[in-house]
């Protein structure tokens, strides 16, 4: 997948009416929310919340199709490492027609993986497609700059200093319930 498309404003589908501006607005707001509660999703471990965010026929390799398939796809990458954090930064939507789109979104992830962490910046190259008045992913494309290790992570143990906030990401149900059916 090429990202050239997304970079040219030329290349872009224009509304014609107003009816077309105010849809459109409302479609950025609906695909702008996509990465950040794909980014949700991910970090606490809720597969149900994350397949619904994609097409209901979203093709997974060569020749697996739907959301069952990414689901299973998703769960075996993530039982491979440890708590997740991802924070959600520039996002370039490009539309191609009132119903297609194109985007690409920057973030900054965070990995615990064998008692360590490391830092990674990636863009994900991805296509909305609007079903049924809703938008989805058709496609996430991810390609990295690189990651590194983080040599001192901050305390996440806070009930040493007399705080009662519940520790992220267990105060997610989804996170237990991941683990629980999903043990390393």
């Amino acid at each position: 997948m090429s990202a050239d498309h997304i970079l040219s404003r030329d290349a872009e589908w224009q509304p014609a009416n107003n009816e077309e501006r105010l849809d459109r607005l409302d479609s950025t707001a609906q695909i702008r929310q996509l990465p950040v509660r794909y980014a949700l999703a991910v970090d606490s471990r809720n597969m149900d919340d994350l397949v619904a965010l994609f097409v209901a026929d979203v093709q997974i390799g060569r020749d697996a199709i739907g959301r069952e398939h990414l689901k299973q796809w998703m769960t075996g990458a993530l039982s491979k490492i440890d708590r997740t954090i991802h924070l959600v930064g520039n996002h370039v939507i490009s539309f191609l027609d009132a119903d297609h789109a194109r985007g690409v979104v920057y973030c900054r992830d965070e990995v615990e993986e064998n008692g360590g962490w490391t830092v990674g910046h990636l863009q994900y190259w991805d296509r909305y497609e609007r079903r049924d008045g809703r938008w989805y992913f058709q496609r996430r494309h991810y390609n990295r700059w690189g990651v590194v290790d983080q040599i001192k992570r901050a305390d996440t143990d806070f009930r040493d200093h007399g705080l009662t906030t519940a520790l992220l990401p267990d105060a997610w149900p989804s996170w237990n319930r991941f683990w629980s059916e999903n043990p390393k």
